[in-house]
């Protein structure tokens, strides 16, 4: 399998395109707002003018888009990924989605011939240009194995976890840990911070403990100092916050915190935080505080 599509060419997208050319992959890329091709082109990517077209040149193509009616929409609308299908195609989703979602649109797939597996991944950009993301898959296994070799230049570690739209439940619970290890670490913060304290003096001893975590011993230090360059939006978490919620009404359950979680982004939102990194939810803590 030498020929790989990247639907979606967003921060991660732009990372990934340019990790396979350098592992020596053909590489071809469509993305609904063409500039953000540039970079990739000029690497050495071709591109695509529709879903179709680059369905007609990939042997595994990866769609990286913002929610399940943005993957339908490139899938099966006007010019989409089934109308170029050919008998080597297989499809994977990288979106994060609703689980029963990501089931409906994979059967929708297979009833045109087409395989679909659910890969979405742990790591922002300046993991995924290094190949060092973490994926998560679930679909076909046959399916899988073909596409193993791949999978494993895209991420260090990849997990294989059975049927379509379980690595997607995976993946909610994942971005849900660090949902609330965003909101922690911003409140502690700014504790310490009116109490008078360094808040460095608080992370260092925080990651002197086992609660310590790669968001606290790295992110945090840049959340104390406003520095939140995006590598994952607080925009796009608020997006898949909801997707829990929506998820855990389908399945019958009470998740209370992040119910609360996706109030608290949701303001953080009208208040113009969106394009921020994730962490920079302690800028939105911070201005709630400033009447102190």
């Amino acid at each position: 399998m030498k020929k790989i599509g990247i639907l979606g060419i967003g921060m991660l997208g732009n990372a990934i395109a340019r990790h396979l050319l350098d592992c020596g992959f053909e590489v071809s890329v469509y993305n609904r707002t063409n500039k953000k091709t540039i970079q990739v082109k000029e690497k050495g990517a071709k591109v695509a003018l529709s879903p179709k077209e680059l369905a007609g040149n990939s042997e595994l193509l990866i769609i990286i888009v913002k929610d399940s009616d943005a993957v339908k929409q490139v899938s099966f609308e006007k010019d989409g990924i089934v109308q170029g299908r050919h008998s080597k195609l297989i499809v994977a989703d990288m979106s994060t989605i609703d689980p029963l979602e990501s089931k409906k649109i994979a059967k929708k797939f297979q009833e045109v011939g087409i395989q679909k597996l659910d890969i979405p991944v742990m790591g922002g950009p300046n993991v995924a240009i290094s190949g060092d993301l973490v994926m998560m898959a679930s679909g076909n296994k046959e399916t899988f194995e073909i596409c193993r070799d791949v999978f494993e230049k895209i991420a260090n570690k990849v997990f294989f976890l059975g049927d379509s739209g379980t690595a997607n439940s995976i993946k909610l619970a994942m971005n849900l840990q660090i949902t609330m290890l965003a909101l922690a670490l911003s409140e502690g913060i700014m504790l310490v911070k009116k109490a008078n304290v360094d808040p460095k003096i608080f992370l260092e001893i925080l990651n002197s403990t086992y609660f310590k975590t790669g968001m606290s011993e790295k992110k945090a230090y840049k959340m104390i100092e406003g520095k939140c360059d995006p590598t994952f939006t607080l925009a796009n978490l608020k997006k898949d916050i909801s997707t829990m919620t929506r998820t855990a009404r389908s399945l019958g359950i009470e998740l209370p915190m992040i119910r609360k979680a996706e109030e608290v982004y949701e303001n953080a939102l009208k208040e113009g935080f969106g394009e921020m990194d994730y962490t920079g939810i302690i800028e939105y803590v911070k201005k709630i505080n400033e009447s102190d």
